[in-house]
């Protein structure tokens, strides 16, 4: 996760944590004081149909494309500046609903949900939460994703809150 004191690049600050453990995320969020803006980047990837999906793997995709964004909100949300920005990344698999790929994109599909219900619930504190729903990362997309993220904590993104927002490799 990267926490944000203020809208410039230089204001990051990489925090580490393991983000399956309260405690850990708990102790890092502390560990920055007032953030401006959390991106959460942490998740994973595994095929599947739901026919060939073993709980394992279930539980996996779960914990770290959802459980570990609603745990890092939570925990930020209460210490986060007005103004202040939460962007998740997810993916475009959550447009597309490509095939065999069910926890995956079920996970991400609940990320998206988690960062609507967090815009609709901060809606006029001056806080927003967005998504951004990139294709496999090449080095073009990785670079667009920076940019939007870039553009999101900055103050002309203020208005845009519960966008989920399609990053293209292609114009």
């Amino acid at each position: 996760m990267l926490l944000y004191h203020s809208t410039v690049p230089e204001g990051v600050e990489g925090v580490r944590a393991d983000l399956g453990d309260e405690a850990s995320v708990r102790a890092a969020v502390a560990s920055v004081d007032a953030p401006y803006g959390l991106v959460h980047l942490a998740g994973g990837w595994a095929g599947g149909k739901v026919s060939e999906t073993s709980s394992e793997t279930w539980e996996r995709m779960i914990g770290l494309n959802l459980t570990s964004a609603f745990t890092v909100i939570r925990e930020v949300l209460p210490r986060m500046t007005r103004p202040g920005r939460i962007i998740a990344i997810s993916s475009e698999a959550t447009r597309k609903k490509i095939a065999a790929s069910a926890a995956y994109t079920i996970a991400k599909t609940g990320l998206n949900t988690l960062i609507e219900m967090t815009a609709a619930e901060v809606a006029g504190s001056g806080i927003t939460a967005n998504a951004l729903l990139p294709g496999t990362l090449d080095d073009v997309l990785r670079e667009r994703v920076a940019d939007a993220i870039l553009f999101l904590l900055s103050d002309a993104a203020a208005g845009i809150n519960g966008s989920l927002i399609a990053v293209e490799s292609q114009p």
